[in-house]
């Protein structure tokens, strides 16, 4: 799995999957392109986000339009910053934040299209090799 970061995702997700096959190693593989930054992931669910770094009132943010699809904003990682008031930090912030992420995908708490497409890629992958 990997960020957009402004490329093309048809041809990201095609050279990433060349270089699995080039590996040896494409039979249980899940390639992943994460639209546009991973913290679309966070900004989807905003619930975590307020769990994690521990800011109040976060969660409630969820309804505003530009939150109800977190996938469409192409600078995620600079919204999450300004969100928060800098106290997301990209490698301490995703652990907390990842902590609190659900990823059952059931109750539609994370709002983030590509995330749910990553969860199902996982459980899919998950059922084959079970």
């Amino acid at each position: 799995m990997r960020d957009k970061d402004g490329g093309d995702c048809s041809v990201i997700k095609r050279q990433l999957i060349e270089k699995v096959k080039a590996s040896g190693k494409q039979e249980f593989t899940l390639v992943r392109i994460a639209c546009t930054e991973l913290e679309s992931f966070y900004l989807g669910d905003l619930n975590a986000v307020e769990q994690g770094l521990g800011i109040s009132n976060l969660a409630k943010k969820q309804q505003e339009k530009k939150y109800r699809t977190s996938d469409v904003l192409s600078n995620a990682a600079q919204e999450l910053q300004k969100l928060t008031q800098r106290k997301y930090q990209k490698v301490s912030g995703s652990r907390a934040i990842g902590l609190h992420l659900k990823t059952d995908g059931s109750d539609g708490s994370n709002r983030s299209h590509s995330f749910n497409v990553l969860l199902n890629g996982i459980e899919k992958l998950v059922s084959i090799t079970s």
